[in-house]
């Protein structure tokens, strides 16, 4: 009797193991779910035709901007310079050192004037920044390091600069609204131009448990051509287009192996787009151009 009771409690044991497994494996399914790569076929929507490996000075390349004749400016997330580099020779032609060091995120400029931004909102301004005697100046906004900013875009119809949180809104936890920011009055609008709605289906396929990371902006450009907005996420990389009225179009994942930290984006004056990753690991920063392919 007891060695039949033995055997009843050894098969209790291992049908009760058998099932803690199969919950714990449902569990962490279901808590990581939305860490899951996405199907092969999401992420073939584009098509890289050029990319560039970045000197070791911009390992943290965070924040790109397409000048002329080859030549793009770029900063990286700690030191106060904008690098120009030569996509032809892959060389640092230039260093413009602005300011100390700093969480430096975005980077966006109008004719002579360059803007960068900083992860608690405070613009630096650096006027004729190519030349010898260029000024610099700083403004604060709203915003703080709990927003987290690092997307920056110069929208010069309006002679406005276009902000982005990265993490909590100004408002809402349920959107990511993008700002405008006077250029002739140096003040923030709190009303944003158009706001990315979490719940939005485009961003279905990201849905996270906490709203606010569900998209995470971490640079924006605007097309030269169509005048839509092209915005980056870093963290889990991919881009969102959004039409001029602020309607969310579609979004295309990224391949974290080709983009393993995505926070730059630019476009030239044809419409060519251009991404910047910064490095993992002892990686190099990179810069690749790329096409997307037309989705419905």
């Amino acid at each position: 009797m007891t060695s039949e009771c033995g055997t009843l409690d050894m098969r209790k044991v291992k049908i009760y193991t058998v099932l803690a497994i199969l919950i714990c494996t449902a569990l962490g399914f279901w808590a990581f779910k939305d860490w899951l790569p996405a199907p092969r076929e999401n992420n073939v929507s584009y098509k890289i035709t050029k990319r560039w490996n970045l000197p070791e000075e911009l390992r943290e390349v965070s924040g790109i901007v397409w000048l002329d004749n080859h030549l793009m400016a770029a900063i990286q997330d700690e030191d106060g310079i904008i690098f120009i580099y030569n996509l032809e020779t892959k060389l640092i032609e230039n260093q413009i050192e602005f300011g100390e060091n700093g969480d430096y995120e975005g980077l966006t400029i109008k004719n002579d004037d360059a803007y960068v931004v900083t992860s608690d909102g405070v613009i630096t301004e650096i006027k004729n920044f190519k030349k010898p005697n260029f000024q610099v100046s700083t403004y604060k906004t709203p915003f703080s390091e709990k927003n987290n900013i690092e997307s920056l875009e110069i929208d010069p119809t309006n002679n406005r600069l276009l902000l982005a949180p990265k993490d909590h809104d100004l408002g809402s936890e349920e959107g990511k609204g993008i700002y405008s920011y006077s250029l002739e009055t140096h003040e923030l609008n709190r009303q944003p131009v158009f706001t990315i709605a979490m719940n939005d289906p485009v961003l279905k396929r990201f849905r996270d448990n906490k709203k606010h990371k569900t998209f995470r902006p971490s640079d924006m450009a605007i097309h030269p051509i169509t005048g839509e907005y092209y915005v980056l996420e870093g963290v889990r990389p991919k881009l969102l287009i959004i039409d001029r009225d602020g309607h969310l179009k579609n979004a295309y994942f990224l391949e974290k192996a080709m983009f393993p930290q995505p926070e730059g984006i630019t476009f030239n004056e044809e419409g060519i787009l251009f991404i910047s990753s910064e490095g993992k690991g002892d990686g190099l920063g990179i810069i690749t151009q790329l096409q997307l392919n037309d989705r419905d």
